[in-house]
């Protein structure tokens, strides 16, 4: 039977609404990544030529786990879509910071179930014991920037989760630190609980400037942060646990209530590294990412592909249900090492390690009958 695009994006709907803190249901999950393949197959050609070049084919996969995965170099150079580009209601696309030339575009026909994936789990992992904040944000809204998930991943949290003075604070002419600093400070004298949430590298800059100017916040309690983005292509790396003693030091908030957010353009879901979450539900692990029940992380061998040993580096493979339109399973090229609840995230795949990636894209672009860029 032909499944409509319709329908499976209303099973995953329905997953997604039985909220972050549904049960795993293996067999579930595995049925309906089943579904979504057979039809991503039939719909997206140059992922069911890559599919038939490794013999990989419906009435062949049996688990998700034999779901060919696509590297993320691929959407650089295909379409890699199950419905007409032109019906697209946006169109996200990589920073291009290793190539401006060829920016990754990850096509979406409908936000709704993007939408549902990111504020539900957002939802249990940034504001679990709140249901709205002032949202203080280092990052441009989407006029400014409208091919950035992670614009709209930011406005989608304002509008659904800010309260009153919410802002953005990087417009046109870039960081507003003026303003932020002020709002800062005006929330510290009135006792307003705050979420300060951006991208990484901004956070570094504005701890920077506290530090010139010698500024010290202490947020009122309640207050939390949520950085994401990492540090690829800028001038300065930042470990977390150094960044999160800084966020201590000039914004008075504690590291177990910073918030780590990994998010990519070719994906639907986001990740997290919340110790709020974790408080609210009893665990005790350290730092670790988890995916929502609506996905899958694995570690694989960066010269096989082959599922990594327990406890061994990799590269990160995510199987994301809320990709209806593209691709379910998709290639990093990141490292990282499978934890008990999760994964724990490396650093970029470099050098050798990413020969398994390479080997990869080269079949699939082989396939769709285009050379090795």
């Amino acid at each position: 039977m032909t499944e409509r695009i319709a329908d499976l994006r209303a099973a995953v709907l329905e997953m997604i609404r039985r909220g972050a803190d549904q049960p795993r249901d293996d067999a579930a999950f595995n049925a309906l990544a089943l579904r979504l393949f057979a039809y991503q197959f039939r719909a997206n050609g140059p992922y069911r030529k890559y599919c038939e070049k490794r013999g990989r084919t419906p009435d062949k996969v049996q688990s998700w786990l034999e779901i060919p995965p696509v590297p993320i170099a691929a959407f650089k150079e295909l379409t890699l879509t199950c419905e007409p580009v032109e019906h697209a209601v946006a169109c996200f696309m990589t920073s291009g910071t290793t190539n401006p030339e060829k920016r990754g575009r990850h096509y979406h026909f409908t936000l709704e179930v993007y939408d549902a994936s990111a504020t539900t789990f957002f939802k249990a992992n940034v504001l679990p014991d709140v249901d709205r904040l002032r949202l203080l944000i280092l990052g441009s809204p989407p006029d400014l920037m409208p091919n950035s998930s992670l614009s709209h991943y930011l406005w989608l949290m304002c509008c659904n989760f800010g309260a009153s003075g919410s802002s953005f604070y990087i417009g046109k002419e870039g960081l507003e630190a003026d303003r932020l600093l002020a709002d800062l400070r005006a929330a510290e004298q009135a006792g307003e609980s705050v979420c300060f949430l951006g991208a990484s590298f901004a956070f570094v800059h504005v701890l920077d400037l506290c530090g010139q100017q010698g500024l010290r916040f202490r947020l009122p309690a309640g207050s939390r942060v949520m950085d994401t983005g990492g540090f690829k292509g800028r001038s300065r790396e930042v470990p977390q646990d150094a960044l999160y003693g800084l966020i201590g030091e000039h914004l008075g908030v504690a590291a177990d209530r910073c918030v780590n957010m990994y998010g990519m353009t070719e994906l639907s879901m986001q990740c997290y590294d919340s110790p709020l979450r974790r408080a609210r539900l009893g665990r005790q692990e350290m730092r670790t990412m988890e995916a929502p029940p609506w996905a899958r992380t694995i570690i694989l061998d960066p010269e096989t592909l082959a599922v990594a040993p327990e406890g061994e580096q990799g590269i990160i493979c995510h199987y994301d249900l809320a990709n209806c339109s593209s691709v379910v399973g998709i290639l990093t090229e990141d490292l990282g090492v499978a934890t008990r609840e999760g994964f724990r995230f490396l650093g970029r795949v470099k050098g050798a390690e990413s020969r398994g990636c390479s080997v990869s894209v080269d079949e699939m672009l082989a396939a769709a009958g285009k050379t090795t860029p």
